[in-house]
């Protein structure tokens, strides 16, 4: 039998579906103005970029770089040890971040009772140094109200024995830390993050976070809470805010540090719940194959990366962007799993390879 004649649908497929109202993505593409950029996504005709070029005003501190890895381009944050603060206001700390705010689309603003999904990837530097006090990556903050000082949700790097990432909460104006992970498993890797939020009060609503490691697809941390409040008492919404916000208090132990974000995405979902469906349009051939298999398009257009494992689990290949084929010629002959992926939309399809001399 020849079985590079043979194309059919895919052995065995199951996608996760999350019905989306309304989302909204923000990517750099290495030919605008950054700051036009961000804010013609996030906020158009003003501005969501907090930044020290007041006092720093030779450089931008969001730029855009191309990233090998990726194969794209992406954003880079840059914190300056010496002369950066917090936008010319406060000096004991340094502010490099964007965010929404009152003047972003409705879309952009989380309301009581929403659910939001927010997806990123970031990767930090090899050698990075954070502070003992706070070295903020992200946070989710309440707008108005009495305890809008202190963000409800809050990624921090934190310097320690071992340096680590902590996951903060904080109800009103006291924060507490839900999870912790070391810091090392981030250094010089690029990372992906999927955080679901049912913005709500306490025992209704929901909090998960899962972040993965985008070369070989292992997760980082996983966690979810339902028992926590998910608002702010009186806030008029509550939104958004990516890139490195940290203390100067214990500035020697610090340097210049660049963090780099991608694939940001805020989406407004119709529901929590998962559904599974069969995609007879999701092609792959041919199947079995032997040295090269395609995509059909319908695959290309929903999903943006993937990976290959064998039966045990172990991931073979990964990539983070989708062509029209892959060439499986160095794989050996047997079964091999491929998981298509869209940091959009959450979704996943599986499928079954069988791979032949």
């Amino acid at each position: 039998m020849n079985f590079d004649k043979i194309s059919i649908t895919a052995i065995s497929i199951l996608l996760t579906v999350i019905n989306v109202n309304a989302q909204v993505v923000l990517n750099a593409n290495g030919v605008d103005d950054t700051y036009d950029l961000i804010n013609s996504v996030l906020a158009p005709g003003n501005n969501v970029v907090e930044t020290p070029d007041c006092i720093h005003t030779d450089v931008k501190h969001v730029d855009q770089v191309f990233d090998a890895d990726l194969d794209k381009y992406v954003f880079r944050f840059k914190a300056h040890k010496h002369p950066d603060n917090d936008r010319c206001q406060k000096y004991d700390r340094q502010r490099t971040e964007i965010k929404t705010y009152d003047k972003s689309p409705d879309n952009l603003k989380a309301a009581l009772d929403e659910i939001v999904r927010y997806t990123w990837n970031f990767k930090l530097s090899s050698d990075f140094k954070p502070s003992s006090s706070f070295t903020h990556l992200h946070q989710i903050k309440a707008v108005d109200g009495p305890h809008d000082a202190m963000p409800l949700i809050t990624l921090t790097a934190r310097k320690s024995s071992p340096d680590r990432l902590e996951l903060r909460y904080g109800e009103e104006l006291s924060q507490i830390t839900l999870t912790e992970i070391p810091l090392a498993d981030f250094k010089g890797e690029w990372v992906s993050v999927k955080e679901t939020i049912h913005f709500q009060e306490k025992n209704q609503a929901t909090y998960k976070l899962k972040i993965i490691k985008m070369s070989d697809s292992s997760v980082l941390l996983e966690y979810t809470n339902k028992t926590i409040k998910m608002w702010k008492t009186d806030a008029a919404f509550l939104r958004p805010k990516w890139g490195i916000y940290r203390s100067l208090l214990d500035s020697n132990s610090l340097k210049d540090e660049d963090v780099l974000f991608s694939d940001i995405v805020v989406a407004e979902l119709n529901t929590l719940g998962v559904q599974i469906e069969q995609k007879n349009e999701y092609q792959i051939s041919p199947n079995p194959c032997r040295d090269v298999i395609t995509f059909s398009k319908q695959i290309s257009s929903d999903f943006n990366q993937y990976h290959i494992s064998d039966l045990s689990g172990k991931v073979i290949k990964v990539s983070q962007k989708i062509a029209d084929s892959i060439d499986v010629s160095d794989l050996g002959p047997g079964i091999y799993f491929i998981q298509f992926l869209s940091t959009y939309t959450g979704a996943v399809s599986r499928q079954k390879i069988v791979k032949h001399q």
